[in-house]
């Protein structure tokens, strides 16, 4: 086992808990072992390393290759966005002595996983004087956690009656920041105008305090509510690491670490982390953006004058892709979910998923066999563990990835990930063996 690869993947998970943290680490890290932004050199040549980064939320590593850019790169595709609660723009609000942040989920989320938990805001205030601050609350071991509260099972005979999806509300999903007694009685109008929204005026003086921010800069926010606390190893083996954001975090970071350690080739490689996957992948930092294909153009630009429309194109199709994207474990609590034949399971080594979509393949990704063939044979000469899967049985829903949205270049691509049991959950359960055999399966596909 490396021991080593977990310690630093456990840290990676602490210190990113957002897209912007995550791009954060990954840049230090790429940093650490010799790459520059491509944005700032003139000129590139075989075996410089770059990046290329938009927004501080998603980013592309590029090793440049010996030979010619236009037969194509190996890319490792993953995505760092997670699960999780957004504050609203106009957020802050008191109701009866108890002071609220009105949040939006972000994904597919279970909503009653998310109550009487300890919960974290990680994120940004950005002000109209420039400035952009920075924000952790809840993470460190004497700061104060946030929490959604919930009803007591005494009174909570008409909620137990609601189907799964009913139980909570999204629009209940209000993260408690503060509270103050209620005074029984008011001697004057004054009083009682100084007694309103008492609680979240006490707030509004701590973030001024604090952070030098007011109720409007929240406008221009982007504040996510996250689990606090962090990674820890589970089971009394330690076999598993349980922790907030593994999907799909587990991927990204496994092939980061392989392609900042790995060799350089013939072929360019490429490690592209993206943002808004658990949404559709829109936006400009989602992977049916323009920015993958942007920062292509950019390295070629840099390549000599070798630009052209054409060349970006025969790059882009003659690319080889691993949507590093997770799959879900085989539960055998849960085994009905499961055709068991075709299932991944923890400990079993990377995943690989030859299509995913829903009941019909609707929405899907379907490699080829001549690539996956080709994969199966560079995998065994590296004697890396793998195993074929599905996400569950046919008719119970299914998933996506980034796959489908780099297929359309021409390339081949298949999703490549490891099980994960409770994905979508606040805390989420992988297997250390997956992780190592991820990090393994990333390197050898590189060498292709």
């Amino acid at each position: 086992m490396n021991d080593q690869l977990i310690v630093d993947y456990k840290s990676f998970l602490n210190t990113g808990k957002t897209e912007r943290e995550c791009v954060r680490s990954i840049i230090a890290l790429a940093e650490r072992h010799g790459f520059k932004n491509a944005l700032s050199c003139t000129a590139l040549t075989a075996g410089d390393r770059v990046y290329v980064q938009l927004m501080d939320k998603t980013i592309a590593l590029f090793m440049i290759g010996t030979g010619a850019f236009e037969d194509g790169m190996n890319i490792l595709g993953a995505h760092i966005d997670s699960p999780r609660l957004d504050i609203k723009q106009n957020p802050l609000y008191e109701k009866d002595c108890i002071a609220y942040l009105n949040t939006h989920y972000y994904g597919g989320i279970k909503k009653y996983q998310w109550v009487t938990i300890p919960l974290a805001i990680h994120g940004v205030i950005c002000k109209t004087d420039g400035t952009t601050v920075h924000v952790v609350i809840g993470e460190d071991e004497d700061d104060a956690v946030l929490t959604i509260s919930d009803i007591l099972p005494h009174l909570a005979q008409e909620q137990m009656k609601k189907n799964a999806a009913e139980f909570i509300h999204g629009e209940d999903l209000d993260v408690i920041v503060g509270s103050t007694a209620p005074k029984k009685t008011a001697a004057s109008d004054a009083e009682q105008k100084d007694e309103k929204d008492r609680a979240k005026k006490a707030i509004l003086a701590l973030l001024k305090e604090r952070y030098d921010i007011t109720e409007a800069d929240f406008s221009s926010a982007e504040l996510e509510v996250v689990p606090a606390g962090t990674a820890r190893d589970c089971g009394i083996d330690r076999s598993c690491v349980l922790a907030y954001g593994q999907d799909d975090r587990v991927c990204a970071y496994t092939s980061v670490r392989a392609l900042v350690e790995a060799d350089g080739g013939t072929r360019t490689q490429c490690c592209l982390c993206v943002d808004k996957e658990e949404i559709g992948s829109v936006g400009a930092t989602g992977m049916g953006s323009r920015f993958f294909e942007n920062a292509v153009a950019e390295i070629l630009v840099r390549l000599g004058g070798q630009y052209s429309d054409i060349a970006l194109r025969r790059a882009l199709a003659n690319s080889f892709m691993l949507s590093s994207d997770v799959n879900a474990a085989y539960d055998p609590l849960n085994a009905s979910l499961y055709d068991k034949d075709n299932a991944s399971f923890l400990g079993g080594g990377l995943v690989f998923n030859k299509y995913t979509g829903s009941r019909g393949k609707y929405s899907a990704s379907d490699a080829n066999p001549e690539f996956i063939a080709r994969l199966r044979a560079v995998m065994d000469a590296h004697g890396v563990r793998y195993q074929m899967a599905e996400l569950g049985k046919v008719d119970q829903g299914g998933g996506g990835t980034i796959a489908y949205l780099a297929a359309k270049y021409g390339m081949n691509v298949i999703d490549a990930g490891i099980s994960v049991l409770s994905m979508h959950a606040p805390w989420e359960l992988t297997s250390k063996a997956d992780i190592e055999e991820a990090y393994n399966g990333y390197r050898a596909f590189l060498t292709l």
